[in-house]
């Protein structure tokens, strides 16, 4: 299974942007990318610069690897309705993990894909353990009967608790019976709006 595993702390300061929670903190108080002379890079970035510091920024908060994100952009480029950018931030949306991650599960999508991939949830009542299936209305996550003796499943209230997710319109989570159900399309506006996805696909059109 392809993944980044670097620092999430260091690729967020890089991107200039928390990829994860923990990296708040640290952006607070360090600023500008890591390294000797990062400092030193004063110039104004070129349209090159910005658009692959977007698509790299999307990339790894959704932790994925190039060839993968390059195939959901293609796949989204060659959709018939919408747009390139909105699309490609609804098959990132729909994926298994980030479903986990925005019902509350997992306090980050990273902490969500280790669950996944352990193979803690059924899917439509089977057991999976890809991170990268995309889910469709219709759809019923649930732990599996086994892991929910679990001591991270035994405390899932304190996991939604210190999650940053609110409601959102596609899918419904109870978290007493450990589910979630999806019910519709995600929406452009409930992704993160601090993404300019116009210039991911201008990235991938050069």
């Amino acid at each position: 299974m392809a993944r980044d595993n670097s620092p999430i702390v260091k690729q967020s300061r890089r991107e200039g942007y928390a990829l994860h929670p923990k990296a708040h903190k640290v952006l607070a108080r360090k600023s500008g990318i890591p390294g000797q002379h990062a400092h030193s890079r004063h110039n104004k970035p070129s349209l090159y610069a910005t658009q692959l510091r977007e698509k790299q920024k999307v990339r790894r908060l959704y932790g994925l690897v190039e060839k993968q994100f390059a195939r959901l952009m293609d796949e989204a480029t060659r959709a018939q309705e919408g747009l390139a950018g909105e699309n490609l931030l609804k098959l990132l949306e729909r994926r298994l993990d980030n479903v986990v991650y925005r019902a509350g599960f997992a306090t980050s999508r990273r902490a969500a894909r280790q669950l996944v991939g352990h193979g803690h949830f059924l899917l439509n009542g089977r057991r999976v353990d890809i991170p990268s299936i995309r889910v469709k209305a219709g759809d019923v996550i649930e732990v599996r009967p086994k892991s929910t003796k679990s001591v991270y499943f035994t405390h899932i209230d304190d996991v939604v608790s210190n999650s940053i997710q609110g409601p959102l319109s596609w899918m419904k989570s109870d978290v007493k019976k450990l589910k979630i159900e999806i019910t519709g399309q995600p929406k452009r506006e409930e992704a993160e709006a601090d993404i300019n996805e116009q210039l991911i696909v201008e990235y991938y059109s050069r």
